[in-house]
């Protein structure tokens, strides 16, 4: 068979040459590429009689994928396969597997610092000692003793609701399915509506699906405490980025986001470019040096499973 990786991983070149051993040891072709490009002519002359597509998190059009007659896997490295053409893959019975799990901590860890940061203005104090100013202004809050609300309880958003109980925080959420691992933490499901106007902190933790986009929106944000923090490292359309820049620039709440509609640099004219109460971070959620090592070895992981026969992490 023929593998071909279509976009860099991040790993060096050593770990690369070690991972793709377990498919050439095998008797298969690997071939890689250590550019990105979303050009569909050039992604299909990549793909061109590959038998199994590596990819991160850059989108893979049903037009490739109908490109290539032979191909019967994709192996994402990334969590969400939502920039893969599912709808293709199904018609085709190509099968797509996923490295879910691979940035719990990382995703967990950036939503405390985010929350952190919102709460004790560090951001703000370092630009101002960087200016030549004092602390006028900048008395925070304590996160211990807050209300922390989970949206979306699945390992990300059970692995975030750890690192705030550590915190003594006060536990609800809301997530379409209860988890008794959830429940075990101290965690009380409620309605979105519920979560939205009872908690201090709101942490946002689902997948970007149909039901899920906009799941947080003006309604939702107008029910917020005044004071209250949003914090998205999930998917940037599950919340309205609209109403968010609307509610920060009315000064009702404050906000911290790893996630856009669309990848950082931003366009001059988004909503949030200039918006008040705001600590953003340019989708690096997923991105430290042991996840990324991780999530390269799940994907290759996948490959030889699915090339033996054996069970991989997600199937559509």
């Amino acid at each position: 068979m023929k593998v071909v990786l279509m976009e860099p991983l991040g790993i060096s070149k050593e770990t690369l040459d070690h991972l793709a051993s377990s498919v050439t040891e095998k008797g298969h072709t690997f071939e890689s590429y250590d550019t990105f490009t979303t050009d569909e002519e050039e992604l299909k002359k990549r793909s061109a009689g590959a038998d199994v597509l590596m990819i991160a998190n850059h989108p893979l059009p049903g037009s490739v994928i109908r490109a290539d007659a032979e191909l019967k896997f994709i192996s994402v490295a990334f969590v969400g396969i939502d920039h893969v053409d599912t709808e293709v893959c199904r018609e085709r019975g190509i099968r797509i597997s996923n490295t879910g799990g691979y940035c719990d901590d990382a995703v967990a860890e950036l939503a405390l610092g985010l929350t952190l940061d919102c709460l004790r203005k560090i951001s703000a104090g370092n630009a101002a000692v960087q200016a030549g100013r004092g602390k006028a202004g900048l008395q925070g809050f304590e996160l211990a003793g807050k209300t922390v609300g989970i949206i979306g309880t699945g390992a990300i958003g059970i692995r975030a609701a750890e690192l705030f109980r550590a915190f003594k925080c006060r536990l609800i959420g809301f997530s379409r399915t209860e988890r008794d691992a959830a429940k075990k933490l101290g965690l009380t499901y409620r309605s979105l509506d519920e979560v939205m106007s009872e908690a201090d902190i709101i942490s946002v933790h689902t997948p970007l699906t149909p039901q899920t986009r906009g799941l947080i929106g003006k309604k939702q944000i107008e029910e917020m405490k005044q004071g209250a923090i949003l914090i998205n490292t999930a998917r940037g359309p599950v919340v309205d980025t609209e109403a968010l820049a609307e509610a920060l620039r009315a000064g009702k709440i404050w906000a911290g986001t790893d996630v856009f509609e669309n990848d950082p640099p931003l366009p001059e004219n988004h909503p949030l470019i200039g918006a008040p109460n705001l600590v953003c971070t340019p989708h690096v959620g997923f991105d430290t040096r042991e996840s990324i090592d991780r999530r390269a070895v799940m994907a290759f992981e996948n490959v030889t499973a699915w090339m033996d026969g054996n069970q991989i992490r997600k199937m559509v």
